[in-house]
């Protein structure tokens, strides 16, 4: 199965091309921070989603002196004073371009409010469809005649669905591929005629021709929307565009490298899409709610996240990519520092960390901190919303920029309480 993943993934993203197509401070403060951020603007975002909460107590932010610690061993990292857990060795060795900030905190300990506002920056409000973080920044930074979209979801959980533009232009939709992506019927050309090039320009100069006649006649938003997605779906069938998706021209090496998983193939495929200049990308690696098992479910993830995420960082750094590229690696929340009966860990909002690398700031940091038992934030907390804040602002994007929504008023990209993770942009 994993040694076929890349034609799955080649395939299904072009099935998904024709569906898809279709408080830290006051607002002053983070103006005066976002104008310190450095001159090396990030150009991308790969968001590494760990679906189901992650135990980051078990990976960035252990306690092995306290009964809360379980059994795992922090290790030394190439940079002083950064300790992780034993189960990121390769990690390890790239913590100079890493930061862990250690100190984010919530209210939101359901999956479904916590995922929500992880990835909108905003909690649920009945009525508005809130775009996620990749919707907003393709909608800012991607370019109107690329040839690919401006937010692609590898991989992503079915249930609950996430990666959505929300109230946003469908040109901001994600394109979904993977292992959760829908098929689309009739997508093999069938008849010789279709199949010669000549065939196939015949067919796509007659459907311009009929789309530009309707279109002439006045045609509502959706229509409108629905040509302009299939201008991108033909784009997308350029030779070149399909061979983004082909992991079979990657070396053997670099693919075991990165892990013959779902998830380390998706970051192999992450990093081409990076070359290519997608301005978000998400690979999402599940299984992470953990309220029984906890230790031997994580060490078993943490393996795989250890393998596809430093692979990541090496290559984007050997490539001269990785100050203009902020990788995240986040989930909903974080899991209790009590150990429950089943040896697992429960919902835990109120203290967890998020790991980042790469960008211009990342440089072997340690961002707040947690009480001696995990339980608390004691120093530096941030919400959502300043992460989010945060990655806006070191890509160029204001976050105080406003939306048209859905419910007929002006939203802003970042919550109006957000202020910024000063340390991350400079």
């Amino acid at each position: 199965m994993l040694q076929g993943i890349s034609r799955r993934l080649f395939g299904m993203s072009l099935a998904a091309a024709s569906s898809s197509m279709m408080l830290q401070g006051s607002w002053l403060r983070s103006l005066s921070a976002a104008e310190k951020t450095s001159d090396t603007k990030v150009k991308r975002v790969i968001l590494l989603w760990l679906h189901g909460g992650p135990a980051t107590i078990d990976l960035w932010d252990l306690k092995p002196e306290h009964d809360n610690g379980g059994p795992f061993k922090e290790i030394a990292t190439k940079t002083p004073g950064m300790r992780i857990s034993e189960h990121f060795p390769g990690l390890a060795k790239w913590s100079d371009h890493c930061a862990i900030v250690r100190s984010m905190t919530s209210r939101e300990g359901d999956h479904g409010r916590a995922v929500h506002l992880a990835r909108t920056g905003y909690i649920p409000q009945a009525g508005i469809d809130f775009p996620d973080l990749g919707a907003l920044v393709a909608q800012e930074q991607a370019q109107s005649e690329a040839p690919l979209p401006g937010f692609i979801s590898i991989a992503p959980p079915q249930r609950p669905a996430i990666a959505s533009r929300g109230f946003l232009d469908t040109a901001a939709s994600p394109l979904v591929v993977g292992e959760m992506a829908k098929s689309v019927d009739d997508l093999v050309v069938r008849d010789l005629e279709q199949r010669s090039p000549l065939g196939q320009s015949r067919r796509v100069d007659l459907l311009g021709q009929m789309n530009e006649h309707f279109l002439a006649q006045g045609s509502d938003r959706k229509a409108i929307e629905l040509a302009a997605a299939t201008q991108r779906a033909l784009r997308m069938m350029h030779p070149d565009v399909v061979a983004a998706f082909d992991l079979e021209r990657e070396k053997d090496s670099v693919r075991d490298r990165y892990g013959r998983t779902i998830f380390g193939q998706g970051c192999l495929l992450a990093r081409r899409l990076a070359e290519r200049d997608v301005p978000f990308v998400e690979v999402s690696l599940g299984g992470w709610d953990t309220h029984y098992d906890n230790f031997g479910r994580v060490a078993g993830l943490s393996s795989q996240l250890d393998s596809g995420f430093a692979s990541l960082v090496q290559d984007l750094s050997e490539r001269g990519m990785l100050e203009e590229t902020l990788i995240l690696c986040q989930g909903e929340f974080g899991r209790t520092p009590k150990i429950n009966a089943n040896s697992g860990r429960d919902h835990w909002p109120k203290a967890w960390a998020v790991m980042a690398a790469g960008g211009p700031n990342c440089h072997g940091q340690v961002i707040g901190s947690t009480s001696k038992d995990g339980t608390v934030v004691e120093s530096k907390p941030y919400q959502v919303p300043d992460l989010i804040a945060t990655v806006c602002a070191s890509m160029g994007i204001d976050p105080m920029k406003q939306n048209d929504s859905n419910v007929n008023r002006p939203i802003r990209i970042a919550d109006p309480s957000a202020g910024l993770i000063e340390e991350l942009v400079g």
